[in-house]
C-alpha cells in the first residue's frame, strides 16, 4: 500500500490526489466542472414546479426605517428614582412621619401630547386619541355648564328648586 500511495498525484484543479493514468481522465472533467458557474439551489422554485404557481414575485426588502435612539438609560434612571421614592414611602409609613413629595414625573421625548387635554400618547394611540378627544371637547363646548343652575335644571324633575326654597327641598 506504501508503494501505490507515492504514485499518486494531486489534481492542480482540485487537489485531490490520483493515480497518474486516473489523473489522465480525471483532469480535463474537473476543470470542466470547476470552469462552470453552478446555479444556486433554490428549494423553492423546485417545490413550484408542476404547480399553477410557476412564480411567485419576491417582496423588495423593506427599508429600514430610521430607528428611534434608544433612550434606555432614561428609562432606567426613572425606574431607579421611582424605586428609590417607593422606598422612601415605605421608612416614612413605617416610622410614622409625613409622606415625602412624589417624585417629579419624567416627560419621554417620543410622547406626543394631546392640544385638547395636554395628557400624552405615544405616535398611534395619540392619533386615536386626538381624534376623540376633540370630538369630546367639541360636546363639551355645546353642553350647558355644570353650575349650579345646570343642576337645577338637570334635577327639576325631582323637585322643583328655586333659590329661596333650597332649605326647604327635602329631596335635595
Amino acid at each position: 500500500m506504501a508503494a501505490r500511495r507515492q504514485d499518486l498525484v494531486p489534481c492542480t484543479t482540485c487537489g485531490r490526489h490520483f493515480a497518474h493514468d486516473v489523473l489522465l481522465r480525471h483532469d480535463p472533467i474537473c476543470r470542466k466542472v470547476f470552469n462552470k458557474k453552478r446555479k444556486p439551489f433554490s428549494s423553492l422554485e423546485q417545490r413550484l414546479r408542476g404547480t399553477e404557481i410557476t412564480t411567485v414575485k419576491k417582496q423588495p426588502p423593506q427599508k429600514k426605517q430610521p430607528g428611534k435612539t434608544s433612550n434606555w438609560r432614561q428609562h432606567h434612571e426613572d425606574f431607579i428614582n421611582t424605586i428609590r421614592s417607593a422606598k422612601q414611602v415605605t421608612k416614612a409609613l413605617k416610622e410614622g412621619r409625613p409622606l415625602p413629595p412624589p417624585p417629579p414625573p419624567s416627560i419621554n421625548p417620543d410622547y406626543i401630547q394631546c392640544p385638547h387635554c395636554s395628557r400624552r400618547f405615544n405616535e398611534a394611540a395619540a392619533q386615536r386619541h386626538m381624534k376623540f378627544c376633540e370630538e369630546q371637547a367639541a360636546h363639551r363646548a355645546f353642553a350647558p355648564k355644570t353650575t349650579r343652575q345646570g343642576l337645577v335644571s338637570k334635577h327639576s324633575h325631582t323637585c322643583l328648586i328655586l333659590e329661596a326654597d333650597l332649605p326647604n327641598c327635602s329631596s335635595w
